[in-house]
């Protein structure tokens, strides 16, 4: 019998992680050579030029001998010049955007061009809700909510498992029994024990997450309900009952936050202030215990946030 390459015994399934190689330079600069380190400072100063020029060309970028460019790419922990070239191209392709700095929009009347960004891209996400979501799928998904024995909320990742966090925030208030969930194996869990007046809100920006799309479908096999707050034509939004989808195009500027949160927030207002005012009066007298509950442990103002 052919004994298995230990990688196989441990399943075909489990692709093997793209090593980050431009981490890999620099976490390695302090350890090479100075003429690696000329090679090193090539690399990291065009990355795009690095992956298409041959051997010699990155020599001579670099003032170095072809042998050093060798001698740079095992140091840093490839096989040989062809086998850094392929780990630096998969680089490029998950983190080109990462890689070039890209110029910040023209200031407005205060001097600042961050009010161009955050606000300018938090108002077109609004806008993108407005002309995408339909209200009587608002209506259907606040019956839906208001129907249900539980709710449950699925959202993994940053965005998403603080929006998940506030649908608990916007829905208990109302008299809803909800819980919020972000650990993977707590949701496969939690979908598991569903029954058929139960109903799951998965949230994802992607649509694609895996785990989140996992979970649905097991909620929807044990035959619960699934509302969908994701982007359109993905895995969850075909899962879910009921898509309530946007598609809000990021800015080209990382460092700024992500634009797509305010619509997700804008929707998910949208659907508890809907369960609000169908579970009226219950919703009303709900609201008015906590707002009691709340002057009484600390002074302030009808009108001030509720129990923030």
């Amino acid at each position: 019998m052919q004994r298995r390459k230990p990688d196989e015994a441990a399943g075909e399934s489990h692709a093997r992680p793209i090593p980050d190689i431009l981490s890999q330079i620099r976490d390695s600069y302090a350890e090479l050579r100075p003429a690696e380190r000329r090679v090193a400072d090539a690399v990291l100063a065009d990355v795009t030029f690095s992956v298409d020029a041959s051997n010699a060309e990155i020599a001579r970028r670099a003032d170095v001998s072809e042998p050093t460019v060798t001698r740079f790419c095992r140091a840093i922990g490839c096989d040989g010049v062809r086998d850094f070239k392929l780990k630096l191209a998969q680089s490029v392709v998950v983190g080109r955007l990462y890689l070039s700095p890209v110029a910040p929009s023209e200031p407005n009347g205060n001097g600042s061009p961050l009010w161009n960004v955050v606000f300018g891209e938090a108002r077109n996400a609004l806008s993108a809700v407005e002309r995408s979501i339909d209200p009587k799928d608002v209506i259907a998904a606040a019956d839906m909510v208001a129907n249900a024995h539980q709710v449950v909320v699925f959202g993994l990742g940053g965005s998403s498992t603080a929006l998940a966090q506030e649908t608990q925030n916007r829905l208990f208030r109302y008299g809803v029994v909800v819980s919020a969930h972000s650990d993977p194996y707590v949701m496969k869990m939690v979908a598991s024990t569903l029954k058929p007046n139960d109903l799951v809100i998965a949230i994802s920006g992607t649509g694609r997450t895996k785990e989140v799309v996992e979970a649905t479908v097991l909620a929807k096999h044990y035959r619960a309900k699934a509302i969908a707050i994701t982007a359109p034509d993905t895995d969850l939004a075909e899962a879910a009952d009921l898509a309530l989808t946007v598609d809000v195009p990021e800015y080209q500027d990382v460092l700024k936050p992500t634009a797509s949160r305010y619509a997700f927030l804008a929707i998910i207002d949208l659907v508890s202030t809907a369960v609000g005012y169908r579970l009226e009066p219950d919703a009303r007298e709900t609201l008015r215990r906590i707002k009691y509950t709340v002057l009484n442990h600390r002074k302030g103002k009808v009108l001030e946030p509720l129990g923030d």
